[in-house]
């Protein structure tokens, strides 16, 4: 299984993450998720089950309302806000994105 590969309905993330799916609606009606939308059902990728793992950290852990992380991801990636052991970073797929990308372009 890939980590971008959309497999996990609303239903399945919401126990993975241990909250209610309608959290996850007001995370991607705010726009800080984009599930992959086949017709009108939610799927979720193990990249996004990360993401929200790291998202919920900020808002619980660090205190951050939605406004609040949003106008924070404008100046800073969440793994800086959140201060993620290098174990957890170096399996990020966003980190790692970024960093194959400063790689490429040197």
């Amino acid at each position: 299984m890939k980590k971008n590969e959309a497999i996990f309905s609303i239903g399945v993330a919401a126990k993975i993450l241990e909250v209610h799916p309608r959290t996850l609606r007001i995370y991607e009606k705010e726009g800080l998720i984009r599930p992959v939308r086949r017709g009108s059902r939610r799927y979720y990728s193990m990249d996004n089950i990360q993401w929200i793992n790291c998202l919920r950290k900020m808002i619980h852990e660090k205190g951050l309302n939605l406004a609040g992380v949003k106008e924070l991801l404008k100046y800073a990636p969440c793994w800086s806000i959140v201060g993620c052991p290098p174990e957890v970073r170096n399996r990020c797929t966003a980190y790692l994105s970024v960093v194959r990308k400063d790689e490429t372009e040197q």
